[in-house]
């Protein structure tokens, strides 16, 4: 990725995603059918109650099916998304809920405020280079003993470019990464790694998925 797709990804991504965002909900109308995936969020939002009542923010809330699920589990949850017309679409859709507009590369939060943080399949966006000062801002949002769950593509190759999707034209670069890869980066930004979990792929799925559970030291 050269220098000036590395500075333009953010504005890159938001454009791609209002683009796609009504096709993207009609295509993903509800939570996954995943057990696996689903019962781990289960285990993030039963760790995160037992650390206190401090709210989940979903990063990359698309729709707001996982933000309402977490709110039905019992977890004050709120989503965050660069897309403004995927913002609109999570507040028609669950108009009790907090949707706002916003980039995990920049969290506009106060410090230690955040139970939780959950990135699913979203730091798939975000280049090497800037990963390492997103994480370090999630350290920054967390209470002590928060956790965080990401989700993403595993894969020794780097990715791929789509310039088209759903018949829009588009500009998003994926990101696949080994789960240790992320695992180091989230230590060097001083949170523990608790789990990891690799899922093979299913059904239509290409590259395995990686699930890394860690929290900051309480």
């Amino acid at each position: 990725m050269t220098d000036s797709e590395t500075t333009d990804f953010i504005e890159t991504t938001r454009t791609s995603y209002d683009a796609i965002a009504k096709d993207y909900a009609a295509a993903y109308p509800g939570l996954p059918e995943r057990p696996v995936d689903m019962s781990l969020v289960g285990a993030f939002a039963q760790l995160v109650r037992a650390n206190g009542a401090a709210p989940v923010a979903d990063l990359g809330s698309g729709p707001g099916h996982i933000t309402a699920h977490l709110h039905e589990l019992g977890v004050p949850a709120f989503g965050v998304d660069l897309s403004p017309a995927m913002v609109s679409l999570a507040r028609e859709a669950y108009p009790a809920l907090r949707f706002h507009r916003g980039s995990m590369t920049s969290l506009d939060l106060p410090d230690g405020t955040l139970g939780g943080i959950l990135a699913l399949y979203s730091i798939i966006h975000v280049p090497d280079a800037d990963l390492p000062a997103t994480f370090a801002g999630f350290h920054r949002a967390l209470v002590p003993g928060g956790h965080v769950l990401l989700a993403f593509q595993k894969s020794e190759r780097p990715g791929l470019h789509l310039t088209e999707r759903f018949g829009h034209r588009i500009d998003l670069h994926y990101h696949w990464r080994p789960a240790y890869v992320v695992s180091d980066m989230l230590v060097k930004a001083g949170l523990e790694v608790t789990a990891t979990l690799i899922r093979e792929p299913q059904d239509e799925e290409k590259w395995p998925r990686a699930f890394v559970l860690a929290r900051k030291p309480g």
